[in-house]
């Protein structure tokens, strides 16, 4: 049987499968849906441990509408419990009296909550700066912002530049210090800790293992009963222990800022905080127009007469 030569057909590139063409199909607007999603997240600025965008959240976005915390409507502010003049009086943070009753009051009205709307709760020490989840949305309690506490917590603008002091007894050789070398000799208390402590272990550098006690007042027991011949404290504590508490005792000095920036007391804050910004906005629009300084003037003693110690 003769065979018949068909005439030679140019062979065409195969079309893709449907299921094939489906696929590219689906992965390109995947892509395009993923572009779009990345742009819109928002981006995590809670490394640093508080607020340091350079854009922070909108005024709208900052009131108590808008406003996320523990109890619907509500702020909560913690704070230890004996609650210390001059930092509260009368053992009663909701009273509005003392230096920091009246900022926490004058921050919970920034971001629009009212005086009722403050809800105090108790919080030791300790327990507002370890990890873990807070109860609270903020606690203020002479609490100094520094690194090795941001790993832990979100911190707020400083809303007070802290100075450490030394307090003994009058009739003390402790007293007679002019220098930090005048006290590497002298048995020393501080709470655990808090910078009054670092500035103790740090800057003093006693010769024997200084006291450290749970809380100041144990500190201020220890020195009426010649357990310790000095204990350390911020100057405004100091201040008073020395006015009202023990007036067997003085402010033997106190220590200057270390370094550019100061110590600063914040608010201490949940790791991660949505509110974080927010707070710190309020204490820098507080402290811009004036108010903290005011605070600061009416509820905390001057220091002007009190010797530096170097």
């Amino acid at each position: 049987m003769p065979v018949v030569e068909r005439p030679t057909r140019r062979t065409a590139t195969p079309a893709a499968p449907a299921t094939h063409r489906r696929t590219a199909r689906l992965t390109a607007c995947l892509a395009v849906l993923l572009t779009a999603a990345v742009g819109c997240a928002p981006q995590d600025d809670t490394g640093s441990g508080s607020a340091k965008s350079s854009a922070g959240p909108s005024a709208a976005a900052c009131t108590k509408e808008k406003l996320v915390t523990q109890a619907p409507g509500k702020l909560t502010v913690g704070t230890d419990k004996p609650a210390y003049a001059p930092w509260f009086q009368d053992d009663d943070p909701s009273n509005g009296k003392g230096f920091e009753s009246a900022v926490a009051y004058a921050l919970a009205e920034r971001l629009g909550y009212g005086r009722a709307d403050v809800v105090w709760q108790t919080v030791p020490f300790n327990t507002a700066v370890a990890p873990g989840a807070k109860k609270f949305d903020l606690d203020i309690n002479q609490i100094s912002v520094g690194d090795e506490r941001r790993r832990a917590v979100d911190f707020s603008s400083g809303y007070y530049d802290v100075r450490q002091a030394v307090i003994a007894l009058k009739d003390s050789p402790a007293a007679k210090a002019r220098s930090a070398a005048d006290l590497k000799h002298v048995k020393l208390g501080a709470q655990v800790g808090t910078t009054s402590l670092d500035v103790v272990n740090d800057v003093i550098r006693p010769d024997q293992q200084p006291a450290v006690f749970q809380k100041n007042d144990y500190a201020k027991t220890a020195l009426k009963n010649g357990q310790v011949e000095a204990i350390v404290v911020d100057l405004p504590t100091a201040f008073y222990i020395t006015s009202a508490e023990v007036p067997d005792a003085r402010i033997v000095g106190q220590f200057g800022s270390a370094g550019d920036k100061p110590e600063q007391f914040g608010f201490v804050l949940d790791k991660g905080s949505r509110l974080t910004q927010c707070v710190s906005g309020a204490v820098d629009s507080l402290r811009k127009d004036g108010t903290l300084a005011g605070l600061e003037k009416k509820w905390l003693s001057e220091a002007a007469d009190v010797p530096v110690l170097k």
